[in-house]
Order: C-alpha cells, then sequence, then structure tokens
C-alpha cells in the first residue's frame, strides 16, 4: 500500500511554508513586479506578496517618498529582496526597462502585477485629448507594452509567469462622465482575454481583479461626502467600501499555486456592487 504521504513530494507541507512568525509563505522564491506601488491598491498588493515569500520590484512613475515609504514596509515584513524602480507606464521605452531593470537586479520577473492607473472625471462632450491620452497610456497601453516585455522574458528564461491586471467594475459597468477610463477598463478586459489564450502556450496566466469602491486615495473626495457615500453604500450589498488588503488578498491567490488553472477571467472584489447598482 503506497503512502499517503508521499504522493507530492515535489510540493512542500504546509508546516514548511509557515514561518516563525505563523505567516504563509506561498510565494517563496518568486520575484513579483507591482506598478504603482507607491499608495493605495499598490502599496498593499507588494505588501501582501512581500508576506508570501516574494521578492518584490515596488515600481512608480518616481522615486518619492511615498514609494520609498512602500518599499520600507515590504522591508519590515521580511523581504531582504526588495527594490524601488522608477518609470512611466505611459511610455514604450520605459516599459521595456523597468521590465530589464527588474531582472537585472532581482534575476528575472514570476509575477507582473500592472497596477499603475489613472481617471479624469468629464463630461464627454468636454474631455480633452489630452485628457484621453493620459488615461488610456496609463491604463492600457502601459499594460499592453509591460506584458509584451515580460512575455518576452518568460519566453527566453522558460517556466511560466503570471499576469495579474488590476481592472474596475467599470470593465462591465457605465460610469458617466468617466467615458475614457471606461473605455481603458473595457479594453483592458479583451486584452485579458486574448492574452490568456496567446501566452497559454508559454505558461502564462492572465486574469483580472475588478475592484469596486475601495478606501483610496482616488475615492477620497467620495470618503469626504456623507451624501455620495449614503447613496454609494446603498448600492453595495455588504454595506461598506473594499480595503485595499482586499484585492491585495484577491492578486496572491490569482499569484499562487492554488490559481494555476485559471486563467482568462475577471475576478470581482467588489461587495456585490455591480450586480445591485442602479444609476441615481
Amino acid at each position: 500500500m503506497r503512502d499517503k504521504r508521499n504522493l507530492h513530494p515535489h510540493r512542500p507541507s504546509l508546516g514548511d511554508l509557515i514561518t516563525s512568525k505563523g505567516t504563509a509563505m506561498g510565494l517563496q522564491g518568486k520575484v513579483a513586479l507591482v506598478t504603482g506601488a507607491a499608495q493605495g491598491i499598490g502599496r498593499a498588493i507588494a505588501l501582501r506578496l512581500a508576506q508570501e515569500g516574494a521578492a518584490v520590484a515596488v515600481e512608480d512613475r518616481a522615486a518619492n517618498d511615498r514609494a520609498e515609504g512602500t518599499l520600507k514596509e515590504v522591508e519590515a515584513a521580511g523581504c531582504d529582496r526588495a527594490v524601488l524602480i522608477a518609470g512611466d507606464v505611459g511610455k514604450v521605452e520605459d516599459d521595456q526597462r523597468v521590465i530589464a531593470e527588474t531582472v537585472e537586479r532581482l534575476g528575472r520577473i514570476d509575477i507582473l502585477v500592472n497596477n499603475a492607473g489613472v481617471e479624469r472625471r468629464a463630461d464627454f462632450i468636454d474631455a480633452t485629448e489630452a485628457d484621453y491620452d493620459l488615461v488610456m497610456h496609463v491604463n492600457l497601453k502601459g499594460p499592453y507594452f509591460l506584458t509584451q516585455a515580460f512575455a518576452r522574458h518568460v519566453r527566453d528564461r522558460g517556466n511560466g509567469g503570471r499576469i495579474v491586471n488590476i481592472s474596475s467594475v467599470h470593465e462591465e459597468l457605465p460610469f458617466p462622465h468617466f467615458a475614457s477610463y471606461c473605455a481603458s477598463k473595457g479594453g483592458l478586459k479583451m486584452l485579458m482575454r486574448n492574452l490568456s489564450v496567446e501566452l497559454a502556450p508559454l505558461g502564462i496566466t492572465v486574469n483580472n481583479i475588478a475592484p469596486g469602491a475601495i478606501k483610496t486615495p482616488i475615492n477620497a473626495h467620495l470618503m469626504g461626502d456623507p451624501a455620495l457615500m449614503q447613496a454609494l453604500l446603498k448600492n453595495i450589498p455588504l454595506k461598506r467600501l473594499g480595503s485595499p488588503e482586499d484585492v491585495a488578498g484577491a492578486v496572491a491567490f490569482l499569484a499562487g499555486d492554488d490559481a494555476a488553472y485559471m486563467t482568462g477571467s475577471t475576478l470581482y472584489v467588489d461587495g456585490g456592487l455591480l450586480w445591485n447598482y442602479t444609476e441615481q
């Protein structure tokens, strides 16, 4: 009779994945690049992946105090292989350099998290080309060319990889006065679906996470207006805003072994908002 304890000798036991502090280390030995990691959701993702054992490249537009703060939190979480990399994801040359610099400094990249994002509010008839270009460059062009450079890296080294895009419920849900933002997230949804098929032969999975209303600086105006908050909470069955940590937990799942057979999908982290929303 076979010893069931040895059916999967290549997989460490749960005890092997627990540190002395009691933290699971499901991404031990992996390297993650998180864009837009200076604050909010990006910071929470970088910290969670570090807690899971990954080496982390903290990327942001500039090496500012906020980005440095994320790096310090990641290091304080026990990550002894963390770096800060600056780059404008809306520029192709920066995307290629960010991937190359991460590989140079950390040896490889296993997990790419396309988190950087912006939005601009304007009535459609008044929207400017500059605002449109900014939103589309950061939210769609950036993930496109970062993913391209990452895929080339994976092709050259082998062993596959994970791509997680931070999208939005507005890849599905109309958002009046934010047409460029919705267009960018809708495009990211179709890009994810297409690349999940095209990059599968390289062993790369591609998935989106679509947050709803999350407590981040981008929603500061919302959180500061009791009337707006009351109207929004009526549309959220769980009756609260999400936290950046709620999104980070979903990223950790998609980056880990439990999601190895999952690709081409969107995970909604929205408290039920998407299927309960009505425009006021």
